[in-house]
């Protein structure tokens, strides 16, 4: 494995970008259809933009909330705070940068909020699986040491080979890519039922706080809030309010459909 797809004089073409494409370009299309299907007030145009601004602020969220956790490093070399193909994003700052353009966008085009995170939120969990895969090139995202027979040996240059060198490690960004993976068909599965707003959007919250705190037992990077694994802290904070949420508001009742529109299947 090896972070670099291509290389052509000054040109260099890396996984980590290549997948961020494939998932921004996935991500705008399912976008697009459900935005169609639930027949929220968007062009084409409007769900490809939401797509680009959300990937972008969830990028420098995501890597604003890494940054913030390790600033004793890159407060002395602030030089590699752009430097995000050495590995360093974090995926609760990157929902945190995400749903902030997310409320920004729903102001300006004055549509519903909930109904466009249901919309969007299949396509969030599989563009993080997308994402895995370039962890994985890169040799990042990595997990601990493991006498499993699927353990890998990251090469020696990657973030994960110079932490331990030659040893067996869990693949634990493949471990979140399948996760994600099965989290995606759920969602995508049940999208169509007359659920209330947000139910899908919060449903995605939940699953894939489970998913992250399985992972990160195994994961040898993780950010730490004194002796306590940051993810975890995160992940639980996010099932009690979208629990919440949706024990609040009885979202998993079918919404009622307006007199003489027929109910979408």
């Amino acid at each position: 494995m090896h972070p670099i797809l291509i290389q052509f004089g000054p040109v260099t073409i890396r996984y980590y970008g290549l997948m961020y494409f494939i998932a921004a370009m996935v991500g705008g299309w399912l976008l697009a259809k459900e935005v169609r299907r639930k027949e929220i007030p968007l062009s084409s145009d409007d769900s490809w933009n939401l797509i680009m601004y959300c990937l972008l602020g969830g990028i420098l969220g995501a890597r604003i909330y890494y940054v913030a956790f390790n600033w004793s490093y890159y407060g002395q070399n602030p030089s590699e705070i752009p430097a995000i193909w050495h590995g360093g994003l974090a995926i609760h700052g990157g929902l945190i940068g995400g749903v902030l353009i997310g409320i920004w966008f729903v102001r300006r085009h004055r549509v519903s909020f909930w109904q466009l995170a249901d919309a969007g939120a299949p396509s969030v969990i599989l563009g993080q699986a997308f994402g895995r895969i370039g962890n994985f090139m890169n040799g990042d995202a990595h997990g601990t040491p493991t006498t499993m027979p699927w353990g890998i040996v990251f090469p020696p240059e990657s973030i994960a080979g110079h932490q331990f060198g030659p040893v067996p490690l869990h693949p634990t960004m493949l471990y979140e890519l399948v996760l994600n993976v099965l989290t995606f068909v759920f969602l995508w599965s049940i999208r169509k039922r007359p659920w209330g707003d947000g139910f899908i959007f919060c449903l995605y919250l939940i699953c894939y706080s489970v998913v992250r705190s399985i992972v990160t037992f195994f994961r040898a990077d993780d950010l730490y809030l004194g002796p306590l694994r940051a993810p975890h802290v995160a992940s639980a904070l996010l099932i009690l309010v979208a629990g919440g949420y949706i024990i609040k508001n009885r979202l998993w009742e079918s919404k009622p459909v307006p007199s003489g529109k027929p109910r979408r299947r």
